[in-house]
């Protein structure tokens, strides 16, 4: 008899023999042993946590809308800053007088420039050259500093070493490293590469100097070392693993930042050059527009684009770098 419901009913009635409804159950160690938990895949557990978010949603979408036009649209719209340079009454147009004179098409939709050229076109060519510069800049920055950084946290000698030239270089301001660069070598893309990442990566080797510190005499470590596990693989199968989340946040903090020593280094007269069009020198370029009536759009229509780019990166990069913490994947 079987209770259902408060009831009792005859198991005989099922039909079923007892080997059906009743089977043996046997131990064995290892099965015993096994894991029954889902699986965890970290990656999957970061977009997901990510993607709940909607903000994060729009924001990566605005980025990606962002960098896909800059880097398509400047090839397919063949700008030339010079091209109606002789047209006088092509100069200087709003909006509206650019769409009566040049017809409905994106190259009128904000108007012309000083020189008559398209503000809409010579905002995203410059958009594609600052996108550029910031990530060749963390990309080289991020590479030494997180390398050098995790050797620097492990090595007494390198720590020694290293130590005492980050007390000296430290001491002095970036920015000031970064306009003497500029000053010394000819204005150029490059240039401006070379003057971010001479002593760019430093501040980053130490972070991440400081974290290794942290965690490297932790228990997983001091036997992994007692096993004899090189100190390169312990490093990277270790350490740097456990500070993703730490290596995104920073990765947040310096695309963006690139970009605004570009803008104020163009903006007090250290420029990639006058055939190097950035954001920042159509910042500088159209400074002289802000106050004229008519004009304006010619130095606000940069200023809105790279503070967009900017706060976009540091937004999708925040928000991924906060998902990258395992403790947020309950």
């Amino acid at each position: 008899m079987i209770p259902v419901k408060d009831e009792l009913y005859d198991i005989s009635d099922l039909g079923l023999t007892e080997e059906e409804l009743f089977a043996p159950v046997s131990h064995d160690a290892f099965d015993s042993e096994k894991i029954t938990a889902p699986r965890y895949s970290y990656w999957k557990s970061v977009f997901r946590v990510f993607f709940r978010n909607k903000v994060n949603i729009v924001a990566l979408a605005i980025l990606v809308a962002i960098v896909l036009f800059a880097y398509i649209y400047p090839h397919v719209s063949h700008y030339d800053p010079m091209a109606n340079i002789l047209d006088s009454e092509s100069k200087h147009l709003s909006p509206k007088e650019a769409i009566d004179k040049f017809g409905l098409n994106t190259h009128s939709v904000l108007g012309t420039g000083a020189a008559g050229q398209s503000t809409f076109d010579a905002v995203w060519y410059g958009a594609e050259i600052s996108m550029s510069l910031a990530f060749i800049c963390a990309a080289i920055n991020m590479t030494i500093g997180i390398l050098l950084g995790a050797v620097w946290g492990f090595s007494k000698k390198v720590d020694m070493f290293m130590t005492m030239i980050y007390q000296v270089i430290a001491n002095v301001p970036g920015i000031l490293v970064m306009t003497v660069m500029v000053m010394l070598f000819t204005a150029g893309f490059w240039t401006m590469v070379f003057a971010m990442t001479v002593t760019g990566w430093l501040g980053l080797a130490y972070f991440i100097r400081t974290q290794v510190l942290i965690i490297r005499d932790r228990e997983y470590n001091v036997a992994s070392r007692c096993l004899g596990t090189p100190v390169l693989r312990l490093t990277m199968k270790n350490i740097l693993p456990f500070m993703t989340s730490v290596i995104m946040l920073l990765l947040a903090e310096e695309i963006p930042s690139y970009i605004s020593y570009e803008v104020f280094l163009s903006y007090i007269g250290f420029s990639m050059g006058t055939k190097t069009i950035s954001l920042g020198r159509l910042i500088e370029m159209t400074q002289s527009s802000m106050m004229v009536p008519g004009w304006r759009l010619e130095f606000w229509a940069p200023v809105f684009l790279c503070s967009l780019i900017t706060l976009v990166l540091y937004l999708v990069g925040q928000n991924l770098g906060d998902a990258s913490d395992p403790r947020t994947h309950m």
